[in-house]
């Protein structure tokens, strides 16, 4: 495991409880001794540290408890034969182990180091009296003790925390290496920081490393005048930048699949050419299971309830997103169109930056108000899981700040038709917005961590008064504890980080492509920034942020299709632009220029669409892997049918039970999950 061996202790996890005094009469029915106490009964192994103010309990797992768990938990995991099978402790060498040599990922450890802490429930018959601090606390049969004492304020936060030696290594090799301006060790990030935060820098260091293209080609447009020329050379490199967007999407979505091959995240395994990454398919709304255990046997009783359920799930998406739609439309675009119609017609530089100061505050509030509006009607659909929902907020809220940053471009660019007005707006957007950004985004972090750490400093003093000397913080548990998290600044309940990420990487795609043609340039900047951000993103999750709550998601979501329509948008803009740089004069003559213009904007969406067949999802390796997986189950499977039919075995909805060598019986799925 790179060196790390399996049995080492390593402490994942922490809780945070208030530091007190108890007696030894009352150590027994303390609240967080009994949670202690009942952390070992599980099998976890716990290191109590004290801080200035709190108290923390550092809890490691050790292989076997985890595998134990996994199994009871029914966790599903790849086969030696590609098969996804139950996980069965004592069947442990049967399953594939990650590339970096561990059995489980981090985010299935962190699965079931939640499923132990908070499955601790009281199993007697009465209620148990706890104390804390003279307080008596009521712990109800069969409820879980964590989340008791969560309500009770007791236990103030659970997270994870860093690995030392692992974090220490990113450091070295990814955050601080900036001789290889896009390597990244993504197998590294994805075994330290799960699937999506992995996916998120694979996109990204592939999303940087395309850019050279355009971003030479810009160079040369920018630096070499190409005179009359230049009415060819644009159009040239138009079609060159969409049809480069068109590819490198296409070639994302095969990066994509060889990666989830790689980390043997599950597939729904199909003898058919189609497949869907599990918990994964975007036009699917599956009912839940309680609708079709409750169906009964009426077939048509049944049908009906599906369709029912489906229809309404449809139904109250369009009507959640007719309401945003309206708001934007009603509410902040008239907003938007009055800003830049006033800083358009004010003269003075100093009402100006007044104007955009207030412009500012009040954005910054619609946004809010939108995130909740949002978060509210999606509680309203019927959405799978967390993802799901996570995916309707990006669609909803990325609107919101589509009509921030485009209208103002938009309106110079549609009623002034200026070239060089254009070009300064979106030098202004491009270069000052990104560099401030990158500020605020990696200064703010380490000014939190600063502050918490001088309130923790100046209460232990108020607490303890005739303290001398500096105060040092002597655990590094409490110095995480300290750190802000990894959270958007949208919605913490459905989407972490990577929402402020995945938008900063929208926003300037979308900049750079639909004004292309009126700043080529704009594609060099953009690739010097991402250089940087690579690395400036990396720093602030190793060294500034807490260790982000790992999320499963194998595919960059929402986002994939937001970057779709951006290129569509693209082609629309840039014809425009194109139309204007050669009709001058504003008379709108079709002419021959004018002409190919057009024609080449219905070329060039067609191709848009017609290039998802030119180039495969997913590798030819990917494909036969996942082709033979599906032969050898459905073997499996017949086999299994043709004995339990032969009255050898006998199968119960699809377990065969199996006769052990001590005459237990043994379950086990014939069934690829």
């Amino acid at each position: 495991m790179n060196g790390v061996p399996e049995d080492l202790i390593v402490y994942e996890i922490a809780l945070v409880v208030p530091k007190r005094n108890i007696n030894e009469e009352n150590k027994c029915y303390d609240c967080v001794e009994v949670l202690v106490n009942e952390f070992r009964n599980v099998g976890l192994i716990v290191e109590r540290v004290l801080g200035l103010s709190d108290e923390f309990i550092k809890l490691a797992a050790p292989l076997e408890t985890l595998g134990r768990v996994a199994a009871k938990m029914q966790m599903k995991k790849t086969t030696h034969i590609g098969i996804d099978l139950q996980f069965e402790w004592e069947e442990i060498k049967a399953f594939v182990r990650q590339p970096d040599g561990s059995l489980f990922s981090w985010c299935e450890r962190f699965q079931c180091y939640r499923h132990l802490i908070y499955k601790i429930v009281n199993k007697k018959n009465s209620d148990v009296t706890l104390k804390f601090d003279g307080k008596e606390i009521q712990w109800e049969a069969g409820k879980s003790l964590l989340q008791r004492l969560e309500l009770e304020g007791i236990v103030k936060q659970v997270f994870p925390l860093h690995d030392e030696i692992k974090r220490k290594k990113l450091l070295r090799s990814w955050a601080l290496n900036w001789w290889d301006f896009t390597a990244q060790p993504i197998d590294e990030i994805y075994a330290y920081f799960g699937t999506k935060i992995a996916v998120y820098f694979a996109f990204l260091g592939m999303y940087t490393r395309w850019m050279i293209f355009p971003a030479t080609f810009g160079l040369i447009l920018q630096l070499i005048d190409f005179g009359s020329l230049k009415l060819l050379v644009f159009p040239a490199f138009f079609i060159s930048i969409v049809l480069w967007a068109v590819l490198f999407f296409q070639f994302w979505k095969r990066k994509n699949s060889a990666l989830s091959a790689r980390w043997h995240l599950n597939f729904s395994v199909s003898t058919s050419e189609g497949y869907k990454l599990s918990g994964r398919e975007w036009n699917s709304l599956q009912p839940p299971l309680e609708l079709v255990k409750n169906s009964g046997i009426d077939k048509t009783k049944e049908k009906e309830a599906l369709q029912r359920y489906e229809w309404f799930g449809y139904l109250k998406r369009f009507r959640n997103d007719v309401i945003i739609i309206l708001s934007i439309i009603c509410l902040q675009l008239p907003f938007e169109l009055a800003y830049a119609h006033l800083y358009e017609v004010l003269k003075s530089d100093m009402v100006k930056f007044g104007l955009t100061v207030v412009y500012l505050l009040v954005i910054q509030y619609f946004t809010k108000i939108g995130g909740k509006i949002s978060i509210r009607l999606i509680k309203h659909e019927n959405n799978e899981n967390t993802e799901y929902q996570a995916d309707s907020l990006v669609y909803k809220v990325f609107g919101l700040y589509f009509m921030q940053s485009y209208i103002g471009v938009f309106y110079h660019a549609l009623l002034h038709r200026n070239f060089m007005t254009l070009r300064q707006v979106l030098i202004q957007r491009l270069i000052l917005y990104e560099v401030l950004e990158n500020l605020v985004e990696n200064s703010l972090p380490y000014l939190k961590y600063s502050y918490k750490k001088y309130r923790a400093v100046r209460n232990k003093k108020k607490r303890e008064k005739g303290l001398i000397g500096k105060i040092q913080f002597a655990t590094r548990v409490e110095k995480e504890y300290l750190k802000p998290t990894y959270s958007a600044s949208i919605s913490e309940e459905l989407e972490d980080g990577l929402f402020d990420d995945f938008l900063e990487l929208a926003l300037q795609f979308g900049m750079i492509m639909m004004f292309a043609c009126a700043f080529p340039l704009a594609f060099a900047f953009s690739a010097l920034n991402n250089i940087a951000e690579m690395r400036t993103d990396a720093l602030k999750l190793l060294a500034m942020l807490r260790r982000p709550v790992p999320r499963a998601a194998a595919t960059i979501g929402a986002w994939l299709n937001i970057f779709q329509f951006l290129i569509l948008m693209s082609i629309c803009t840039n014809s425009a632009l194109l139309v204007w740089l050669y009709d001058q004069e504003g008379k709108w003559k079709i002419e021959p220029g004018l002409a190919a213009i057009l024609v080449m904007e219905h070329v060039l969406l067609l191709i848009k669409f017609g290039f998802s067949r030119f180039v495969p999802e997913e590798p030819a390796w990917v494909r036969a892997k996942r082709m033979k997986n599906a032969t050898q189950a459905q073997d499996m499977c017949s086999k299994q049918l043709l004995r339990t039919i032969s009255g050898r075995e006998k199968a119960f909805g699809g377990y065969i039970r199996r006769k052990k060598p001590d005459g237990t019986n043994k379950t086990q799925s014939c069934r690829n999950q």
